[in-house]
């Protein structure tokens, strides 16, 4: 046991000091691969299972909300597909430029990280289908984070609930720009420096603003949920909610840069995915109300 902790404690101290660690960190990810694998097992087994021991009469029942959702779903996209032929129109009269389209690839859940002082995750997606440090990670919802390290096979992402991450936003009532904090807490992310006489408010969306280049702009990240004005204090205490699902959620899109180079994946679940139509599929799903 001590010879194991002496061996922890110079392999942490070498990964502080010296950025070779970083490839050792990514072969043993490569090698723990099949591991994480094999720890989904049984999860995966008891879905299974779930699912073919279900109640006939849960099934029919689901079958029918499913259906009603359909159309519900069915009915908005019908709108939003006017309201998308109409935007294109109306910059072609402003003879704006076309939005270029955001290639992306999907993702899938392998662990999260045990650790309750940090918020990581590690996905299936690694070097062999392009994904790279700091490429945006999403979900049906929002923004979830970003990768920070790469193996062949596996991705680790920073969750924006961490508090290490932080990404500049803007009101997307107005436009006015901040940056957003993790807190340590999903459900909470903190906004800085926010002057006290600003204009934010209670449920405005903030959105990416695509300053520092990392992050596209557009995309939700959180709704304000708390502003809190301290007399005399010249910053007001601003909190948000996270727009994504980060406790729930197990598929995920990897953004690429909006380059015309092919974007590498697997059996073709490489797709290309503008800005103008996520929106217009979290419309769909409920989950960006227009704003004014």
């Amino acid at each position: 046991m001590l010879l194991c902790a002496l061996l922890a404690t110079g392999l942490m101290v070498a990964d502080l000091h010296s950025r070779r660690m970083e490839a050792v960190r990514a072969q043993l990810s490569t090698l723990v691969a099949p591991i994480q694998w094999l720890v989904s097992l049984p999860s995966d087994a008891l879905n299974w299972g779930a699912l073919v021991l279900s109640d006939q009469q849960a099934l029919v029942e689901e079958n029918r909300r499913l259906r009603e959702q359909i159309l519900t779903l069915s009915h908005r996209v019908q709108r939003m597909a006017s309201l998308t032929a109409e935007n294109v129109r109306l910059r072609e009269l402003l003879l704006a430029t076309r939005e270029r389209d955001i290639p992306y690839i999907t993702a899938e859940l392998l662990s999260l990280d045990a650790d309750p002082f940090t918020h990581q995750m590690v996905i299936d997606r690694g070097h062999r289908d392009g994904v790279y440090v700091g490429q945006p990670v999403m979900d049906a919802s929002g923004l979830v984070g970003q990768v920070t390290a790469v193996s062949a096979y596996a991705g680790r992402v920073l969750l924006l609930a961490d508090a290490s991450h932080a990404l500049p936003v803007q009101v997307n009532r107005n436009g006015l720009r901040f940056i957003v904090q993790g807190s340590g807490n999903y459900q909470a992310l903190n906004v800085l420096h926010v002057p006290d006489t600003a204009d934010i408010r209670e449920g405005d969306l903030l959105v990416t603003s695509g300053l520092a280049g990392r992050f596209p702009a557009g995309y939700p990240v959180a709704r304000v949920a708390e502003v809190v004005h301290d007399p005399g204090q010249p910053f007001a205490r601003v909190t948000a909610v996270p727009v994504a699902q980060l406790q729930r959620s197990r598929h995920f899109l990897l953004l690429f840069p909006p380059e015309p180079h092919p974007v590498p994946g697997r059996g073709g679940w490489s797709r290309h995915l503008s800005p103008t139509a996520l929106e217009a599929a979290l419309e769909v799903a409920g989950l960006i109300e227009k704003e004014a």
